[in-house]
């Protein structure tokens, strides 16, 4: 059932959101979370939207918003780190866009930094996805979610995945954060939940939320195991097991002597294929040439797309949704 809220059109939604906070309204939901532009507050004589994208003051009937995963527009997407021109996303984080073109709005991917650590302005919040990622790339970062006891850090080399509407909260950083955060689809909604506090204990160990478990993945837990290229290696991260086949994530490494040279071109048939070099340096070779591609440069590769991987050293995050 739909409400009424009154439309505001603001130029700075962040401003918007602390004066009418002090004037009693709560945030109830924002988005996109990478560059906040509509944020819903119900105060105590009437409900309100404000909007970065408005002209002009209204009145609408706001509907539950049913989540939608827009069809695919595959892409082959290089992002550099050296050209990044981050924006500033939800509680203040810059976030770099590594997916332009979200893939038709169906896959976000972002490079979220926060440079200066301490407390962070967040509270507890849970999103409406088909799935999302959060992968520590360097500094560590405090976190606390539903059902899961205690605050805990991650450190590099740390994953976790957030299951659809799962609540959370980010307590505290170091200096210079990274996280690599993936997200389906693109657009979705962020939204407060004033009510749980958390911690809250300790939940069933196979809870889930839409089907899918939470899953914290500790850097050096795991076997390493072949990879799809010969002279490669891999660590899952367990993913697969707790989303019903639905995505895994992994850390890839160079390991023989064969990912030195060009060899046989190859394809993979996954609906999502995301390489993030952590550090190293690496080839992608197709048949338009070779790209090089450094720490902090990223990877969307399509479906049916040839191609190999070239690198004496290196280290990757992957993440998959095979489709």
């Amino acid at each position: 059932m739909g409400v009424e809220r009154a439309v505001i059109p603001v130029d700075d939604l962040g401003a918007a959101i602390e004066r009418f906070e002090a004037e009693g309204y709560r945030l109830v939901t924002i988005s996109p979370a990478d560059a906040p532009r509509i944020a819903d507050l119900d105060g105590p004589e009437r409900l309100v939207r404000l909007d970065a994208t408005a002209t002009e003051a209204a009145v609408i009937t706001v509907e539950p918003r049913a989540l939608i995963v827009p069809d695919l527009v595959p892409e082959l997407v290089i992002s550099r780190a050296a050209d990044a021109e981050p924006s500033v996303g939800r509680a203040g984080m810059q976030y770099r866009d590594l997916i332009p073109s979200r893939l038709g709005g169906r896959f976000i991917a972002s490079h979220i930094v926060i440079p200066d650590g301490g407390p962070v302005p967040d509270y507890v919040h849970h999103h409406a996805v088909r799935f999302q990622l959060i992968f520590c790339n360097a500094g560590w970062v405090k976190v606390v979610y539903e059902d899961q006891g205690e605050p805990f850090v991650m450190h590099p080399g740390d994953c976790v995945i957030q299951p659809p509407h799962i609540r959370h909260q980010v307590l505290a950083s170091s200096d210079e954060l990274e996280v690599v955060e993936i997200g389906c689809p693109a657009d979705h909604d962020t939204h407060r939940d004033h009510d749980l506090e958390l911690p809250n204990g300790v939940g069933p160990v196979d809870r889930a939320w839409d089907g899918q478990r939470f899953v914290r993945h500790v850097d050096g837990d795991g076997d390493w195991e072949p990879w799809r290229q010969d002279g490669w290696i891999a660590q899952p991260f367990g993913i697969a097991a707790a989303t019903g086949g639905l995505a895994e994530g992994r850390l890839v490494r160079a390991q023989a002597v064969e990912t030195r040279e060009p060899g046989e071109l190859l394809t993979h048939d996954d609906e999502f294929d995301l390489l993030f070099v952590r550090s190293g340096e690496l080839r992608f070779v197709d048949e338009s040439g070779e790209r090089e591609l450094g720490s902090g440069d990223s990877i969307v590769v399509p479906a049916g797309h040839a191609h190999r991987l070239v690198a004496e050293s290196v280290e990757l995050l992957e993440v998959v949704l095979p489709g």
